[in-house]
């Protein structure tokens, strides 16, 4: 599914939708070039489930945690690695279970954390000068592909 999506409002919105449907255990990973939109997304998810604070780029700190909502957001950020083995020296699979693990350019990198899990890619529009991004949400296995299906006109 691609949804086209025309500035930080909605692409908040957008995440907002994906925090609706989200469950403990979830793994989403987001790919997408600097400054598509990754952590605008991750702010909408975090504010969708109510989490406390601001939802930050860690891009310096690796991983930030972010309690206080439906359910802790663990939000990561893969940028600076390299390997399978530093994931590892993250634990993010100590918290997958009771958590939404968000991870920003974890392609390649990520996806044995979870069987199911929703793979999200964010590309700019041709125009520079344009907001306007094209998210394609892509569900692997059966749990994240009802679930998107039922998201509806949330997106």
């Amino acid at each position: 599914m691609t949804i086209e999506v025309r500035g930080a409002d909605d692409m908040r919105r957008l995440g907002e939708a994906i925090a609706s449907v989200a469950q403990p255990g979830d793994l989403v990973v987001l790919t997408g070039e600097l400054g598509a939109g990754k952590t605008t997304l991750t702010q909408g998810i975090g504010s969708g489930l109510g989490v406390n604070g601001d939802v930050l780029s860690p891009t310096f700190v690796i991983a930030r945690v972010h309690r206080g909502g439906r359910i802790p957001l663990v939000h990561a950020d893969a940028y600076r690695l390299s390997s399978v083995e530093e994931i590892d020296d993250l634990d993010l699979d100590a918290s997958l279970d009771e958590s939404l693990t968000v991870v920003e350019w974890g392609a390649g990198l990520v996806e044995r954390l979870a069987g199911d899990r929703l793979e999200v890619r964010i590309e700019r529009s041709a125009d520079d000068a344009d907001e306007t991004r094209y998210v394609t949400l892509h569900p692997v296995g059966d749990s994240w592909a009802s679930r998107i299906a039922g998201m509806g006109e949330d997106v």
